[in-house]
């Protein structure tokens, strides 16, 4: 008798164990919370306390690194396939295709925040023109309940393939077309449950956040607090709640438009760059974001998914001051329609290099309309030569860099445009693809990883603009930079090289990562992507090499890699301008610190760096 017992004890211990060892296998959820232009430095338990509180408890990655040229949809690609910019092709929010895309305005230049026009050139280029599998399309192939919720472009990026006639097959969608003829179609079960939510089935507007002002009338002085209220209920009130009834793991992208939205458009600076993004209006977009957060995690914590959810956060990107301001463009010697006299006009590039290069401008957003002399583009790209259909120079506007393609490949023709860029104060670096040989005041584009296994066309050249410092002595959170917009001086953009574009916010918390740690290595968005997969046990077939790395430092007896300092300088040109490169490396890969000329860009340091290591 006292065997049986003792046999059945034996065997309640080992179902217990097995039962024990199976639940600690189970994969965990995953949340992955986009705060849209977040600087890393603003944060603080005054300003985001949600997200303040994840960085103090949990991993606080104080040396982080966005994606450059730091864009939305460059960085959305990076966390959604691991992959740096040169295997994903998308370069920028504003990109040259090389053929006309029809929902876009039929323009060859694109504005990619947009749900149909990512599947006109998904159909394009092979039905997936980021040529590497996504991470959402991962996870639902490996039984993962998944869902992209929040700002349009970025949010469908992470599973953006094979979607239009899938509904309920395909991850769950939600962004700004959502329940208009331009988004992705919701399956029946989830417009049931919406509706039992008692929320609509179609995405509020932005209303006054979305008012972008003019060069006499200032933009928003509002957050993006109806549209992002409606995405955050749908998640904690709709979408957790059915993920928790399904009780198996789910994974989840939250992308908050604020506080990009706000800062972009924000009011409290007109004309002048203090207090520029440091305004009310910005301070409160981050404070929206903040409580979308906020609501996140209050609603894991009542559906009892609190311990088996990790959460990371990442922002795209820094955030800096628009400066218009330029003592050698000729473009601020011309009145234009709707700019201050003597600032730059929103495609100051195109019509720079139109002048320099002796030949005529069109316009690829306004069916190839020749641009008068004393007019701009209308969304400031640009088609230089003879025939706007075979350009000679295609000039995509984005920011803080554009980026310039030379469809026939022709050296000289990117000899005179390089040129024509050095002689610009507004410019702080310059990055030349490979193939076309080096130039002078110029380093390759692939040392910042923009060539690789694109499917898209591969830029040319990249121009980056330059910044500084003004309104504190904090140079991340007061970064001004020159930007080539349709917004005005003293409103807020990215994309630059500056130390505060390239410095995004990141922490992360849950049963995978450690507690109260701060990570001193370099860390990026490709890493988010590679990091994110390995938590769900994903694995992927890249096409490309240029991948990030699993953040191994910041799990439980996980590996600590060394990292080093290091930069490039180019050869001087004739006026003695170098672009000098600051990055770091672990293992393979390379962090993007700064870049540009000697006193033109935000955190850059020109002499030579010092090789330094950390970790063990």
């Amino acid at each position: 008798m006292r065997r049986a017992i003792l046999s059945i004890s034996i065997s309640l211990a080992v179902l217990s164990a097995s039962a024990a060892s199976a639940q600690n296998d189970k994969p965990h959820n995953l949340i992955l919370f986009v705060p849209d232009g977040l600087r890393a430095l603003i944060v603080k338990p005054e300003t985001a306390p949600a997200m303040a509180d994840v960085r103090d408890k949990g991993v606080n990655f104080a040396n982080s690194h966005s994606m450059f040229p730091t864009f939305t949809m460059a960085n959305s690609s990076a966390m959604a396939t691991g992959h740096y910019l040169g295997d994903s092709g998308t370069f920028s929010n504003t990109i040259f295709t090389g053929y006309t895309v029809a929902p876009a305005g039929d323009t060859v230049t694109p504005f990619v925040e947009n749900d149909l026009v990512l599947g006109d050139i998904d159909e394009h280029f092979a039905g997936n023109y980021l040529n590497e599998e996504v991470l959402l399309q991962l996870a639902r192939a490996k039984g993962y309940s998944t869902a992209a919720i929040g700002k349009v472009g970025p949010t469908l990026l992470f599973d953006h393939t094979d979607r239009a006639d899938r509904p309920g097959q395909h991850s769950i969608v939600i962004d700004d077309a959502t329940g208009g003829k331009k988004g992705v179609p919701l399956s029946q079960d989830m417009q049931d449950a919406i509706k039992a939510a008692g929320l609509p089935l179609t995405t509020p507007s932005r209303g006054d956040n979305g008012k972008t002002g003019n060069s006499t009338t200032p933009g928003t002085i509002v957050a993006n607090i109806a549209q992002q209220a409606y995405f955050a209920d749908v998640a904690a009130k709709v979408v957790l709640p059915m993920f928790k009834a399904r009780n198996k793991p789910f994974v989840l992208v939250f992308w908050s438009r604020d506080p990009d939205g706000s800062q972009h458009n924000q009011g409290d600076s007109l004309n002048t760059v203090t207090p520029g993004i440091n305004g009310p209006t910005s301070l409160a977009g981050i404070k929206n974001a903040d409580n979308n957060l906020a609501q996140l995690r209050k609603a894991l914590d009542d559906l009892g998914l609190s311990a088996s959810t990790n959460i990371i956060i990442s922002a795209d990107h820094g955030f800096s001051t628009i400066s218009k301001e330029s003592k050698t463009s000729p473009t601020t010697k011309v009145s234009y329609p709707n700019t201050p006299a003597g600032f730059l006009p929103m495609g100051f590039v195109a019509i720079d290099l139109s002048k320099a290069l002796h030949l005529p401008l069109f316009d690829p957003n306004n069916k190839n309309t020749p641009v008068a002399d004393d007019a701009y583009p209308k969304a400031g790209n640009g088609l230089i030569g003879k025939n706007p259909t075979k350009p000679d120079v295609v000039v995509a506007t984005n920011g803080g860099s554009d980026l310039i393609y030379v469809p026939s490949n022709d050296r000289k023709i990117v000899a005179r445009v390089v040129t024509a860029l050095l002689d610009q104060d507004y410019v702080s670096g310059l990055f030349v693809n490979d193939d076309l040989g080096r130039f002078p005041g110029t380093l390759p584009m692939s040392l910042i990883g923009l060539r690789g296994s694109a499917r898209t066309p591969h830029p040319s050249i990249v121009v980056n603009f330059r910044s500084y410092v003004a309104g504190c002595n904090e140079p991340t959170v007061c970064s001004v930079e020159v930007a080539d917009t349709v917004l005005r001086q003293g409103q807020g953009m990215h994309g630059s090289f500056g130390r505060g574009d390239t410095k995004n916010f990141m922490a992360a918390i849950g049963p995978d990562f450690k507690t109260g740690y701060v990570d001193h290595l370099p860390v990026s968005n490709a890493d988010v992507g590679m990091t994110a997969a390995k938590l769900l046990g994903l694995s992927r077939k890249s096409n490309g090499k240029l991948v990030g790395r699993v953040m191994t430092e910041t799990m439980p007896n996980g590996a600590t890699p060394r990292s080093y300092k290091g930069s490039v300088t180019s050869r001087p040109d004739a006026q003695g301008l170098r672009t000098v490169l600051n990055f770091q490396r672990v293992l393979n890969q390379r962090y993007f610190d700064a870049a540009g000329f000697a006193g033109r860009t935000v955190g850059l340091e020109t002499e030579p760096r010092k090789q330094k290591t950390a970790g063990k």
